[in-house]
């Protein structure tokens, strides 16, 4: 193990923009995939840390009195949305999301989960809302931002603040020897899913710090989180748009 964490730290001082995660393949085995959509909700409940960016970011805006609407890109499995549907339906907060994923499996695994209050899934994309001319008061995603080459980041970021009226955040992976170390030692209770191996990827591929502020346009702001985050955001309402 030491010997495999030494030879990746070298690898970690630059982004894997060529590394590819097995989910993404159009091949893996589906039920592999379906065991991973699953336990995303364990991950992300662990590591991606929305329940402090619900508390700082997301419940100063919402109202008991009116409805609040929320779009989050690329959700996956769908244990995001509705984690933030159940934290602002228990503050008694009027919370409507719509969740997209392009990707057809996702969108079925989602589906799987029934009705849930206050959530509506569809298989599209960002430029399909914007080409309805749809708009919503917040906008999220969450482990998106590394999966987007240098030619990728720049449309994501312009048509999720096409779609939005008020603030963007997305949630990734902050890259570090430091949390590839940590999600290799704790990522054994995941058997059978692309959780362990895809993980590590991710966070091959992911920003530092530095490298998203570069990256993204003037007006977004990358503030760094824990455990090992960067959220990038974007407030409209604050730039007056």
């Amino acid at each position: 193990m030491a010997s495999h964490l030494t030879s990746s730290a070298g690898m970690l001082r630059d982004r894997d923009v060529h590394a590819v995660e097995e989910m993404d393949r159009p091949g893996c085995d589906p039920a592999k995939l379906d065991r991973t959509y699953a336990q995303f909700a364990v991950v992300n409940r662990a590591v991606a840390g929305w329940r402090g960016i619900y508390r700082t970011h997301l419940r100063p805006v919402l109202s008991a009195a009116k409805v609040t609407t929320l779009l989050d890109i690329g959700c996956g499995g769908g244990d995001v949305p509705v984690l933030l549907a159940a934290w602002a339906a228990g503050d008694g907060l009027r919370l409507e999301i719509t969740a997209i994923d392009p990707d057809r499996r996702a969108f079925e695994f989602a589906l799987l989960r029934g009705s849930v209050d206050g959530v509506t899934f569809r298989q599209a994309s960002t430029a399909d809302l914007a080409a309805e001319g749809q708009h919503f008061d917040v906008v999220v995603s969450n482990h998106v931002l590394h999966h987007l080459d240098e030619t990728e980041l720049p449309q994501f970021l312009a048509e999720s603040a096409l779609v939005s009226r008020g603030i963007v955040l997305h949630n990734d992976i902050r890259r570090s020897p430091a949390a590839f170390a940590l999600f290799y030692a704790a990522s054994w209770p995941f058997p059978g899913s692309y959780i362990r191996e895809d993980g590590l990827t991710s966070i091959r591929r992911s920003y530092t710090t530095a490298e998203l502020r570069a990256a993204a346009p003037p007006g977004w702001s990358v503030t760094p989180r824990p455990p090992f985050r960067n959220l990038l955001t974007l407030n409209r309402t604050a730039r007056g748009d």
